[in-house]
């Protein structure tokens, strides 16, 4: 990926009226990226994987939903440029789904440090996930948030693997509560790999 597709400024933001007029066709594109940067794991579960255009169309939104201006854009780019891939990482947003909130709380209060046991199997190598770490994801009652941000940061050599189209990708999570395992489609790798160059 290009220098500049790593890192989001104003330049390349439309303005409130330009985003306003093209929004609609915007968010349509996104949906569509979506489809193969989506994966479920388990019966609650969901990494939506990150890059420069989704970052992008989450920036546009919120200050298109908020109309912060200036202010604003500072705390959303310094917010969603961290989840950008860097060219040897993938970035994902980790999410529980639950709707019906008592179900939520007791799933969520036995996943604590759920984010911790999160990875990639690549060829039969594990990369274990990195979280954010602007705030801490499981409190002190052991209960886990509903949404995580993690980067999987490769070598090289897993890269490569990864590239290869006869390996399996494996995403899963080793914890004891919640000890599931997806494959990555050819339809996620193929979108996923550009997020290396």
């Amino acid at each position: 990926m290009p220098i500049q597709n790593k890192k989001i400024d104003s330049s390349d933001l439309l303005d409130f009226n330009a985003y306003t007029k093209e929004r609609k066709a915007i968010r349509s594109e996104l949906v569509e990226m979506k489809k193969n940067r989506r994966v479920e794991l388990g019966p609650h579960s969901t990494f939506y994987f990150e890059n420069f255009f989704t970052m992008k169309a989450q920036i546009q939104e919120m200050l298109y939903i908020e109309k912060g201006g200036d202010e604003q854009l500072k705390d959303e780019l310094d917010a969603y440029n961290p989840l950008i891939p860097q060219g040897n990482e993938l970035v994902a947003t980790f999410m529980f789904e639950i709707d019906n909130p008592i179900t939520r709380k007791k799933v969520l209060s036995s996943l604590g440090n759920v984010e911790n046991t999160i990875f990639i199997n690549v060829n039969g190598n594990k990369i274990f996930a990195t979280p954010e770490s602007d705030v801490d994801r499981t409190d002190d009652s052991g209960k886990t948030s509903s949404v995580h941000f993690l980067h999987f940061k490769f070598e090289d050599q897993h890269i490569k693997d990864f590239k290869n189209k006869e390996n399996r990708v494996e995403i899963g999570t080793d914890h004891k509560n919640y000890p599931h395992l997806s494959i990555l489609t050819n339809e996620v790798k193929a979108a996923l790999i550009k997020d290396f160059d």
